[in-house]
């Protein structure tokens, strides 16, 4: 393996991790960005939304982006402006202003999502193995690290901005120097118009069950990361403390099981992988729905982590074995139905939870992550058991660095 694919992976993951810290910065402070713009809370859903919305118009607007710009050139530009945003979110006074950040926000970190995930296939199929959920795995350290330092902000009674600037100070400049390394493929786009002008409805066919899986697999985080907290303390009988820790545990999980994955692929192939996980998450939503008590509820959760956390990189990964020409821009659709079922996610349970049972509500994300099984064969479509003699001759050529653009 070449110095330029290790410096490549290596430089990627850090991005990985500091878009971990940034979203987990702005989504566990919320309630303090609430209060420093006086944002009631009717008027808090539309803010939340407009983050994914936007986000999925910045993933759609990346899919065009690529047919001029490499993904290593948009990635550097995205990354930036996220933490510049963030840093507008905590220093600014009115709604206005709050809103144009956010607004930065949403639309960069589509960019950057979906043209990090477009270099993570491009660099698996490089390698010739399963490396995809290493990326994952960085970010979901980056997300326990983000919010450890919200903690410790809140704690410290810290103003939004104050909390903000020594993490953007520091992030910053190591992702500007590390974006001098980032690795292009060849997924650049083309043969996804190519085979649009022959007719895209087969192209939608093909990656169709994978974006059902992707929003699956969102419903379900976005269940854990708006609900848990108040299912345990509400419906649990838990105290407000214990109530905090299951997101935590299922952060743990996710990257425990996340770091540990790709030897699952390698080993089992990304199929039987892809349905474990199915099947994991979806006994602990099971778990979670007939819990008789806090600690019951935990261990749900815990299996949610392990299970749900395979399936997001995964997806991505198939996506590019799916459309090894065009893995640029199939990425770049894919990515948008992250947002699909965060928004649905979130808005799902609370929903179900009022008009019936909160208990009840569990047991929808567990039915459609139960789904994921019947399209577990499109994660196969082309050979997906890298290693032990399944690697490619040899390494491809995945073109140049960034600076080569």
């Amino acid at each position: 393996m070449t110095d330029v694919l290790r410096r490549g992976r290596a430089s990627l993951a850090f991005s990985f991790f500091a878009q971990g810290v940034a979203f987990a910065l702005l989504v566990t402070r919320i309630p303090a960005i609430q209060d420093r713009y006086g944002v009631s809370d009717a008027l808090l859903p539309a803010f939340l939304a407009a983050v994914p919305i936007l986000a999925g118009v910045g993933s759609v607007s990346t899919e065009q982006l690529v047919k001029r710009i490499r993904p290593s050139r948009l990635l550097r530009y995205a990354q930036p402006v996220v933490l510049l945003a963030l840093i507008g979110v905590g220093a600014g006074d009115s709604m206005a202003e709050l809103g144009i950040s956010l607004a930065a926000f949403g639309l960069a970190v589509g960019m950057l999502d979906a043209s990090m995930n477009m270099l993570g296939v491009s660099l698996q199929r490089a390698y010739g193995r399963s490396i995809m959920l290493s990326f994952h795995a960085v970010f979901s350290l980056g997300g326990i690290v983000g919010a450890s330092l919200a903690w410790v902000g809140a704690h410290w009674h810290l103003a939004l901005f104050v909390s903000y600037l020594p993490v953007v100070v520091v992030l910053l400049p190591l992702c500007l120097l590390g974006s001098r390394w980032y690795v292009d493929g060849d997924g650049d786009g083309t043969a996804v118009e190519e085979k649009a002008e022959g007719g895209d409805g087969i192209v939608f066919k093909l990656l169709l069950p994978l974006c059902l899986v992707m929003t699956f697999a969102y419903i379900g985080d976005s269940t854990v990361s708006n609900w848990s907290a108040k299912y345990l303390q509400d419906v649990l009988g838990s105290s407000e403390q214990l109530a905090t820790v299951p997101y935590n545990v299922y952060m743990v999980t996710t990257l425990v099981g996340r770091a540990i994955g790709d030897f699952g692929v390698r080993r089992f192939g990304a199929v039987a992988v892809v349905r474990l996980g199915a099947l994991v998450a979806a006994g602990g939503f099971a778990v979670v729905a007939v819990a008789p008590g806090a600690w019951v509820g935990m261990l749900g959760f815990t299996l949610l982590g392990v299970g749900l956390c395979v399936l997001v990189p995964q997806t991505f990964a198939a996506a590019g074995r799916l459309f090894p020409g065009a893995s640029d821009a199939a990425v770049a659709r894919l990515n948008v139905f992250n947002y699909v079922g965060f928004l649905v996610g979130s808005a799902l349970v609370g929903a179900l939870g009022d008009a019936w049972s909160y208990r009840g509500a569990m047991l929808v994300p567990m039915v459609l992550v139960l789904v994921t099984l019947v399209y577990a064969k499109s994660f196969g479509a082309q050979p997906d058991r890298y290693g032990g003699g399944h690697e490619r001759p040899r390494t491809a050529d995945v073109g140049r660095g960034s600076n080569g653009l």
